[in-house]
């Protein structure tokens, strides 16, 4: 068993409920934890039997542009998507965790970012 982890894929998006955050944009940080058996891929050094984090990071920058009002429902559709994707190349995912945070959001206070994780 092993784990491939995107840490901090940095993203500009349109995200949020508030008018002003799908005019403007915010700046996201998104980290993408996946756990599966890398035995085949380990002992025969063969792409085809682990997940590609190159196609990982497209995955994840495509989905960001697809305006949602909540990064919970963001964080869900990546988690879907991820399962269907690879679910066609026959590789058993055991877990799936995206993290994703607005940086700056607006709120009136002092805060750096707003994360949420959602666990599969």
């Amino acid at each position: 068993m092993g784990k491939i982890i995107l840490d901090n894929i940095r993203l500009f998006g349109f995200h949020g409920c508030l008018s002003e955050e799908k005019r403007i944009g915010s700046h996201y940080t998104v980290n993408i934890e996946i756990e599966l058996d890398f035995n085949e891929a380990s002992t025969h050094d063969n792409l085809s039997k682990t997940i590609d984090y190159v196609n990982l990071y497209y995955l994840v920058k495509e989905e960001m542009k697809i305006h949602s009002k909540l990064i919970e429902h963001l964080a869900q559709r990546i988690i879907q998507r991820i399962k269907k994707k690879y679910k066609e190349f026959l590789i058993e995912i055991k877990h799936i965790k995206v993290k994703i945070c607005k940086e700056n959001p607006p709120i009136q206070g002092n805060i750096d970012r707003v994360c949420v994780i959602l666990n599969d």
